[in-house]
């Protein structure tokens, strides 16, 4: 797979999880939070582990026990990041937790570079701050006085950019993206079952109302969005990733105009102009640059 490939990829997966807001905001009236992201993943499981049994049967090695470690580590941040936002939501503005859960754009590249030493092409820091002034635009343009809520969804953004490194590092030196997408839908969904029967009410009845959201969630923006990323990952860096997946908040606002009647005003529609610059820029710019540099003499 090329790289031009691979981000279309995961450009796929941002459209895919765009339609997911729709789809979790739906699913939220008759459904509570964690049971929904419990069934939506372990659904998720279930569609994909035949793909990831017939990759184990290609495979010319087994995997190792750091191999599994790794990817239970990928499942639990985001299982955490599933965790803390929905928390978060209950103390702020949506338009406050739809900035600041953006933040992972920009995390993604600072963390690399904390935690690993990893430095990105230079043209992703500007892209990557475009990208994040297109989803504060998206959200609308504003911020109202920050709270633990807010606070709550810096913290799922760090967890979903953590996540976004882990993948690019455990992804591709096994080449078993579709097992590492399985085993992370096994840990979040059942973990999330887990508290959803401790502190939630939950309502079984709630399954058959909410159930075109949970087969949409756990097919889709589930199981195929999630394995999308992980296979696009292995042919691009993070900091990149990060960027195209940031579309989801343009598709986000793409469906909820189509589907839910939803209204983009024209600071909304900037910001899709930047987000979109942004995933040009990170796809194109450095192929122009390296093309001027072998022709300088």
């Amino acid at each position: 797979m090329t790289r031009l490939q691979a981000n279309l990829v995961l450009l796929l997966a941002g459209a895919m999880w765009g339609m997911g807001f729709v789809a979790q905001s739906t699913a939220m009236d008759a459904i509570t939070p964690f049971f929904f992201t419990g069934l939506r993943f372990l659904l998720a499981t279930l569609v994909i582990l035949p793909f990831a049994l017939r990759e184990a049967r290609a495979a010319p090695v087994a995997l190792r026990r750091i191999n599994w470690l790794a990817f239970g580590w990928i499942g639990l941040l985001l299982f955490c990041a599933a965790t803390v936002q929905p928390i978060g939501l209950l103390n702020t503005t949506v338009t406050n937790a739809g900035f600041l859960t953006g933040l992972y754009v920009v995390l993604v590249p600072l963390f690399a570079v904390i935690l690993f030493r990893t430095f990105p092409h230079p043209v992703v820091w500007p892209s990557a701050l475009t990208a994040m002034a297109g989803i504060w635009l998206l959200s609308g343009g504003a911020l109202t006085a920050f709270s633990v809520g807010d606070w709550l969804n810096v913290a799922a953004a760090a967890l979903c950019a953590l996540q976004l490194i882990f993948i690019g590092r455990s992804a591709a030196p096994p080449g078993r993206p579709v097992t590492l997408a399985v085993t992370q839908f096994a840990v979040c969904g059942t973990l999330a079952l887990l508290v959803a029967i401790a502190i939630e009410p939950v309502n079984w009845q709630a399954i058959w109302q909410a159930l075109p959201e949970i087969l949409y969630g756990g097919i889709f923006s589930g199981g195929a969005a999630f394995t999308l990323q992980v296979v696009g990952q292995r042919y691009t860096t993070a900091p990149q990733a990060a960027i195209f997946l940031s579309s989801e908040a343009v598709f986000a606002g793409l469906f909820g105009a189509l589907l839910l009647g939803e209204r983009l005003p024209a600071s909304g529609f900037l910001g899709c102009g930047l987000i979109l610059a942004a995933i040009l820029a990170v796809e194109l710019l450095p192929a122009v640059l390296s093309r001027r540099s072998t022709l300088t003499p």
